[in-house]
């Protein structure tokens, strides 16, 4: 099994059924020791912003509030920098604990040794 998991997330309110699995994995897996790296681009941008994740529902789903406070507590979440930029998301937007930040370091965290990647 992968030490390191790097999910990537591009659906929001969109496609919620997705979106979810999305950060349920991420928050089961940081439960389980595994070292998160979830990232938010596209639609679940908005969920980097204080509040937004609060109005997503779905039934039968785990309250995605509590989901990144799973995924917090064993991982990191990061906002894509481009996808910040195109929504007007600056650093001084975020909730506490997200990072901005760009392709360079997706890849090289996707790289990495004992690393699964999965996208949303």
């Amino acid at each position: 099994m992968a030490k390191n998991l790097v999910i990537k997330v591009t659906a929001g309110s969109d496609a919620p059924e997705r979106c979810s699995q999305a950060f349920t994995v991420a928050a089961v897996a940081a439960a389980s020791g595994v070292s998160v790296s979830l990232w938010l681009t596209g639609e679940s941008a908005w969920f980097a912003l204080p509040g937004r994740a609060a109005g997503f529902e779905l039934p039968h789903a785990a309250p995605l509030p509590e989901l990144i406070e799973g995924i917090q507590t064993g991982g990191r979440i990061t906002l894509c920098t481009q996808c910040a930029a195109r929504r007007g998301i600056t650093e001084d937007d975020v909730i506490p604990g997200v990072r901005i930040a760009g392709s360079q370091l997706f890849v090289q965290e996707a790289l990495a040794e004992d690393t699964q990647a999965l996208v949303y």
